[in-house]
């Protein structure tokens, strides 16, 4: 994976109310899953705010690690990364018992054809999780796509909107919550269900697929009609705060930004700053996957980075040719399957 100096940095700067936040938080952090494409941000945020807190505790960066340069970059950060199968029951008994747990791993891609496998990591592997670090505070990275589409013309979902999973890989993702919760009460776990939807930087996510598809001059489609965006820096923030939101019996929170965005919108606005001319493809529909977030802004007010800021880096990054991450999202589908 590509991480540009100036990306990782601006992805992975805390905030003081960050910094005061982790000073309250007992005991070290162990992050599950930190291979991903958030993950390293979370991990080297949680690093860098304790140490500007003047603290003595570790943060843990767990993964099978197949990437070695995100370890390399974990390691140089003073992350302690630990190569582990967390499927394999020895290795995850081997894990250090810490007290704060971001647990973020889960299959997602390849599901069609692979089903078996997502519904180990997304369902069955949380309930090992839970029961190792029973006595730990979680936060459990989930996905908006265990709600059903919502009419966007009503807003997004709501944390107490009942899920209604399309597919195995959503209904998978709703597996996970629920064992979480299953454990989490039964053991007392403090718990906070973290529903993303979607973390975005300029290298991928939402807005980079759109603008990339009005660079190249091909059609935007519009089946997926709006979207939920968020930055990564702010979800790597929010995920570190949130570890003082779990809580007995669990809490669930929507984690993404304040607008329903357009996707028809975003496409003019990427083609007016490249100078393009915008084509659409397919039909525009009233319902979407999105989030209302209401709940979040709340707890931490609104994100550090706007939609229009979103816009505009992404707009540079593109028309620079930036590399990409090039894992699609795949927030185009509506009929489940990944």
């Amino acid at each position: 994976m590509n991480f540009p100096l100036d990306i990782e940095s601006d992805l992975t700067t805390p905030s003081e109310e960050l910094i005061q936040d982790i000073a309250s938080l007992e005991g070290d952090i162990a992050v599950l899953g930190v291979g991903g494409k958030v993950g390293p941000s979370v991990a080297i945020m949680a690093k860098r705010a304790i140490d500007k807190a003047g603290l003595n505790k570790e943060v843990f960066g767990i993964a099978r690690f197949s990437d070695p340069e995100t370890r390399t970059l974990l390691d140089s950060h003073g992350v302690r990364t630990l190569a582990v199968d967390l499927t394999d029951d020895q290795q995850l008994d081997s894990l250090p018992d810490t007290k704060n747990v971001i647990y973020m791993a889960g299959a997602k891609f390849g599901t069609t054809g692979n089903e078996h496998f997502t519904w180990m990591m997304n369902s069955y592997l949380p309930g090992r999780v839970a029961q190792k670090f029973r006595d730990s505070r979680i936060v459990a990275f989930s996905t908006l796509l265990t709600y059903p589409m919502a009419d966007v013309r009503h807003g997004g979902s709501t944390e107490s909107d009942a899920p209604g999973p399309l597919g195995e890989y959503a209904a998978s993702c709703v597996g996970r919550e629920r064992v979480f919760e299953h454990f989490a009460l039964k053991n007392e776990t403090p718990l906070l269900i973290f529903r993303l939807g979607y973390s975005i930087e300029t290298r991928y996510g939402v807005l980079q697929e759109i603008a990339q598809t009005v660079f190249d001059s091909k059609p935007v489609s519009l089946e997926m009609s709006h979207a939920s965006v968020i930055w990564q820096r702010d979800v790597a923030e929010y995920a570190i705060r949130s570890l003082n939101l779990a809580s007995t019996p669990p809490r669930k929170l929507n984690i993404t930004g304040p607008e329903i965005v357009s996707v028809r919108w975003l496409a003019e606005q990427f083609g007016r700053r490249f100078g393009k001319e915008v084509t659409f493809e397919g039909q525009e529909n009233e319902t979407a996957y999105v989030m209302d977030g209401t709940a979040l802004q709340g707890e931490f007010g609104y994100p550090s980075v706007t939609l229009h800021q979103m816009i505009e880096r992404v707009s540079e990054w593109t028309q620079a040719q930036g590399p990409t991450i090039g894992k699609p999202t795949k927030f185009q589908q509506r009929n489940g399957q990944f």
